[in-house]
Formats: structure tokens, C-alpha cells, sequence
């Protein structure tokens, strides 16, 4: 078998060692690819929960179904938040009350007026009047900030305070 195809004994042999180094490179890059396919296989396994390849289609479906109920209920959640904003801005929910003494010659801060409003500025205006000897109430009624009955200038003022404090 000296000459192989007309070559001589030692060009053969050079092939040859050649050849056996490139399926050995061949061999370690095969190992690598298997390797590397080993693991793809372990996500794509876990990424489908282990389901197998005949139920994909099943998956894809029951992923989509979930999906509309999600928007079914997010749309659900919406209109009640809304309702919950529309019942809070008819809500009672601003409140402030201005103190003051009602008579500059003798007494203290004793007397008040309390405002309860909602975001429309509609409720209610109460002022109590504190004397040593007697203390008067009244209570009005608020539409948009305004009474039907004339308003004092502390009454105004716990109605102005309303408007300015800040709502949660």
C-alpha cells in the first residue's frame, strides 16, 4: 500500500494524520452542539411546563382564554372605580372650621364655623357663638358654596378653607 492513489508512502501519511485530526475537531464540535441542544431542550421543557409538543396548541388556546377573562375583569374593576369616584365626590369629605372670637371686647376663641362640604362645594355650614352666658348655634344649608341665607364673613372663610385642603 505504498502509494495510495499515486501519492508516495509519506504525503499519505500526512493526509491521513490530517484527516484523523479533522474528525477529531468534528467530534469535539458534535459533543459541544449536543450539549448546547441538551440544554435548550431543559428551557424549552420548563417553558412549557413540561406539557408536550401535541398540546401546544391547547396551551396557545387556554393562554388566550385567560387572557380575555383578565380584560374581562380589568374592565369589570374600571367601571367600579368609577362608580367608587363618582360616590367619593358626592361624599361629605371636605371639612375645615375656622375659630374666632366673636366679641372683640371680652372672651376668647371659643366661637367657630364648621363647613362639611364635598367636592361640588354642596353640605352644610354650622357656627356656634360662645358668651359666658350663652351660646347660639345655627346650621345653613351649602349649594355650591353659596347659602340662601346670608353667610358672615367666618362662615365664608371655613367655606374658602374647604376648597383649599387637600383630599386623600
Amino acid at each position: 500500500m505504498g502509494e495510495l492513489f499515486g501519492l508516495d508512502a509519506e504525503v499519505a501519511g500526512v493526509i491521513l494524520l490530517a484527516c484523523m485530526a479533522l474528525i477529531l475537531v468534528l467530534f469535539i464540535v458534535v459533543i459541544i452542539i449536543s450539549v448546547r441542544l441538551s440544554k435548550l431542550r431543559k428551557l424549552y421543557t420548563r417553558m412549557m411546563n413540561g406539557s408536550s409538543t401535541e398540546n401546544v396548541e391547547q396551551l396557545i388556546g387556554e393562554m388566550q382564554e385567560a387572557i380575555n377573562d383578565q380584560k374581562a375583569e380589568s374592565q369589570q374593576t374600571s367601571a367600579q372605580l368609577v362608580s367608587i369616584r363618582e360616590t367619593m365626590a358626592k361624599m361629605k369629605s371636605k371639612v375645615s372650621i375656622h375659630r374666632y372670637n366673636a366679641f372683640n371686647d371680652r372672651g376668647s376663641d371659643l366661637s367657630f364655623s364648621l363647613a362639611i362640604l364635598d367636592d361640588e362645594q354642596d353640605g352644610i355650614v354650622m357656627t356656634v357663638i360662645h358668651s359666658r352666658e350663652q351660646m347660639y348655634v345655627y346650621g345653613k344649608p351649602v349649594e355650591k358654596g353659596q347659602s340662601t341665607y346670608t353667610l358672615s364673613p367666618e362662615e365664608k372663610e371655613a367655606i374658602t378653607q374647604t376648597s383649599r385642603s387637600k383630599q386623600v
